[in-house]
């Protein structure tokens, strides 16, 4: 529970913010407020169609996700879209989130830039839209109904072609602002990176106003580059993109190009999707900068000219002749000549010349000349072709891996603990099985990419997951991992305990628990104290869940059990005491440290 003098310092901040906004309100009273300029795009001048997103998505994370029993451990394991034979999390990963941070940023960016996006989408339509009666022509149903099923749709087809087990809605924050990017560059831009930074910011404030950080070892861990799905990322902002430029194209709206190079440009790389990582040997990640920075950049032009380049023809007039004409086309331009003629004669003439020209666009079957169309033939229209074929190599290259069936790894009754579908296991220097045999190990020059610790899998959903690492476990000692599905959900605890020899390699062992089954899942090597007493030497090794003594000398080993704290043990000539968690072995007035209980933070 929060104390007084938190929740004072809360409020103080609240009133600051506030009082600022107040003040610049009265400094700067602009012509038209916001309220008007968002009421003629927005019922009320509300973004409903967003409300309704994040409501939908909050709901998932509670009652689908089981974030309501505990919100900073939601069920995230089945709800990864693991393959295409797992329909649970292909459906739901869009919507699902791994932790309650993971959710809040999320939920924060769509807060900020889908209302973007549905102002640039529009609950009243567009003149070009029609003026119909239908369904799709009604505000409300435009605002609560169509945005949300196309938000919905748009998150299925990042599942689908996402590459790896992803989880989360940023695909569908970065498909927002590739929507609105292109109409609104800079204030995608402010919203999405400076904004956004400033209010999560001011969360964090109001949540802890006064923040103690305490400097400690931490875990070796991923840099935050190599634990974001990167493609995911992109796959959104292209399909965004693709959807933000046809509406333009239809509006015959042509936004500044500098703006949206600019724009696409500083996005990119705020947003880390120049970063193109893959997983190297052992603990190591390959982030290739150079490749990453030349294709964010190249794209960014492309992009650019998809958006704001010309209808003059794609390619140069010196290769005209080969192009194919057809007899439409050719009537098209004889009936065009006299249009230009007819601009200098006197205006009696131009009721002709408009019919003219009517005629020659049926009869070439274009569009009227001040909504121009997306047409591969010119500038635009090719470079709208590349964005279109870039978002086909990203969505692409998930399809082979989502169409692999995991092979079924073997288990050990006896070590292994069952969790209905689900099997949860310690593992050291296993083949990893997510990132193996995809066609980069001579990057890595591996044979197999391998993984170490607490191993959650379920052939029946194709699922293969290193939960906890053993680096995490051996750093924290015990930690805990969520399974289960829609309506149910089980913990399984790993609680790992060992001895530090002086000199040598930690034994220990790990155990896994859930529901009052408990299993011993790993036990490790035995090692020796790198000092000797007596021309004797001491051991440690691990043994049906205990801990045993060895003493060794001349050939002979005696054993004994490690004894519990203030208590000590007589063993081959030598005295070892438990005083406060150290092994000591005395011998004839000489006392040494030979061993201490491993330390977990």
């Amino acid at each position: 529970m929060r104390s007084f003098t938190g929740i004072a310092l809360a409020v103080l901040l609240a009133v600051v913010l506030l009082g600022s906004v107040a003040v610049l309100r009265r400094l700067h009273e602009p012509s038209r407020g916001w309220y008007e300029t968002a009421s003629s795009r927005l019922v009320l001048g509300i973004p409903w169609g967003t409300l309704v997103v994040v409501a939908f998505v909050t709901a998932v994370y509670l009652f689908v996700q089981d974030g309501i029993t505990d919100p900073t451990d939601p069920v995230s394991i089945p709800y990864r879209a693991w393959s295409y034979f797992s329909p649970l999390g292909m459906a739901t990963a869009s919507f699902s989130h791994a932790s309650l941070s993971h959710f809040t940023g999320n939920m924060a960016g769509t807060l900020l830039v889908a209302p973007i996006a549905e102002f640039v989408w529009g609950h009243y339509p567009d003149e070009r839209d029609g003026t119909g009666d239908g369904l799709w022509h009604t505000p409300w149903v435009r605002a609560v109904v169509i945005f949300p099923l196309v938000v919905i749709g748009i998150g299925f087809l990042t599942s689908l072609f996402a590459l790896g087990p992803v989880i989360g809605f940023s695909g569908l924050v970065y498909a927002f602002a590739g929507f609105a990017i292109v109409r609104y560059p800079i204030a995608t831009l402010f919203a999405t990176t400076l904004l956004q930074s400033a209010a999560l910011t001011t969360v964090r404030a109001l949540q802890t106003p006064v923040y103690v950080y305490v400097a400690e070892a931490s875990p070796p861990q991923a840099p935050s580059w190599a634990t974001i799905a990167i493609q995911g990322h992109a796959l959104g902002f292209f399909i965004g993109l693709v959807l933000g430029i046809v509406l333009l194209e239809r509006r015959g709206i042509r936004p500044n190009p500098l703006r949206v190079w600019l724009a696409v440009v500083l996005f990119a790389f705020a947003k880390g999707l120049w970063q193109i990582y893959w997983f190297g040997e052992g603990n190591s990640f390959l982030l290739f900068q150079g490749p990453g920075i030349a294709v964010v950049t190249v794209l960014a032009v492309v992009i650019t000219l998809a958006v704001a380049a010309s209808d003059e023809p794609a390619l140069p007039s010196s290769l005209d002749r080969f192009r194919a004409s057809s007899p439409a086309e050719d009537l098209r331009i004889d009936l065009r000549r006299p249009i230009e003629l007819a601009r200098e004669v006197p205006e009696t003439v131009e009721d002709s010349s408009a019919r003219l020209e009517r005629i020659a666009d049926l009869v070439g079957g274009e569009r009227s000349a001040d909504v121009p169309s997306l047409s591969f033939r010119t500038q635009r229209g090719t470079a709208f072709v590349a964005v279109l074929l870039v978002l086909a190599v990203v969505a692409g290259i998930a399809v082979p891996t989502n169409l692999l069936v995991m092979a079924e790894p073997s288990h050990d009754e006896e070590t292994t603990l069952t969790v209905d579908d689900y099997t949860i296991e310690y593992t050291k220097e296993a083949e990893n099985l997510l990132v193996s045999g995809f066609g980069l190990d001579e990057l890595t020059e591996d044979e197999g990419l391998e993984a170490s610790g607490v191993i959650v899998s379920s052939g029946e959903r194709t699922i293969w997951l290193e939960a906890v690492s053993a680096d995490h476990l051996e750093f924290v000692g015990e930690e805990t991992v969520s399974v289960g599905g829609p309506g149910w959900r089980e913990t399984v605890t790993a609680e790992r305990s060992g001895w530090e020899l002086v000199g040598n390699d930690t034994v220990y062992q790990v155990w896994l628990s859930a529901d009052g089954d408990e299993r011993l899942a790993y036990e490790s090597d035995s090692a020796s104290a790198n000092v000797r007493i007596q021309d004797r030497t001491v051991a440690i090794a691990p043994q049906d869940g205990e801990f045993v003594l060895g003493v060794e000398f001349d050939g002979d080993l005696e054993t004994a059990p490690v004894p519990e704290d203030d208590e000590f043990v007589e063993i081959g000539g030598l005295t070892v005491e438990n005083d406060d968690g150290t092994l000591y072995a005395a011998s004839n007035g000489t006392e040494v440290a030979v061993a201490s209980e491993e330390t977990y933070n």
